[in-house]
């Protein structure tokens, strides 16, 4: 499988500090990749690069064959970049159908290489179907959590980047989510997972890549990096 997304040597620097350090992580199409690493390895700062959040200051970005290292982030999601965020913002004045016209209207304009999935469609697809006229600020923190995603997938992306969906959440909750991201993925859409609960990492993921002080320290089949003596060390310290 060719990649879908490469980045070559990224960099970003704030100040003295540099959050990441010539990075080289590639994902190829259809790939499930779990990203973690302990607080401040740098995993916020490489999503927040990709998906335009931030400019990085050194490498590049290709994604589908193009070289993305200077758009922003709207037209990032028209070219098939999507992220759910671990703290849900949806428009609480707004049903949850409303919540998804917005991201559908990104994809609607992005190149169309099959029909554009409706608000109706999403959210079927989601579980939150029966919430549809419901509005976003009666929500349970599972419901947003799944709305989270739902804007995501209604912006119809290629990547889409899961950013500690599963935070907070009870196990049962847990494996709810994973079971989406699952069904995602079974559709053709790549997924990276950033999370702290290993579990869900460990059984979501095809490979994972491990980030620590701003430098990729592992990159494997999830058996391996879990056995992986610099991953001990980054997670225990001495």
């Amino acid at each position: 499988m060719e990649a879908l997304l490469q980045a070559n040597s990224l960099t970003k620097r704030f100040g003295g500090f540099t959050a990441l350090d010539s990075v080289d992580i590639s994902v190829t199409t259809g790939e499930r990749l779990g990203l973690i690493g302990p607080n401040g390895s740098g995993k916020t700062t490489f999503i927040n690069c990709i998906s335009g959040s931030l400019r990085n200051d050194g490498g590049e970005i290709i994604f589908d064959g193009a070289d993305i290292s200077v758009l922003p982030a709207h037209k990032r999601i028209r070219r098939g970049i999507a992220r759910s965020f671990q703290i849900p913002k949806p428009f609480p004045s707004m049903t949850v159908r409303e919540n998804l016209l917005i991201p559908n209207e990104f994809g609607s304009r992005g190149p169309r290489t099959k029909e554009l999935l409706s608000p109706e469609e999403v959210l079927a697809l989601i579980g939150l179907a029966e919430k549809a006229d419901e509005n976003a600020a009666h929500l349970t923190q599972i419901e947003l959590r799944k709305l989270e995603l739902a804007r995501a997938v209604a912006a119809d992306p290629k990547l889409l980047i899961s950013d500690e969906s599963m935070a907070g959440l009870s196990n049962a909750e847990v494996d709810e989510i994973l079971g989406i991201l699952f069904s995602l993925n079974e559709r053709g859409i790549t997924i990276i997972m950033i999370e702290h609960i290993m579990r869900a990492v460990m059984h979501f993921s095809e490979r994972i890549v491990v980030l620590d002080a701003g430098k990729k320290i592992a990159d494997g089949a999830p058996e391996l990096v879990a056995q992986d003596p610099r991953v001990q060390q980054a997670y225990l310290g001495d």
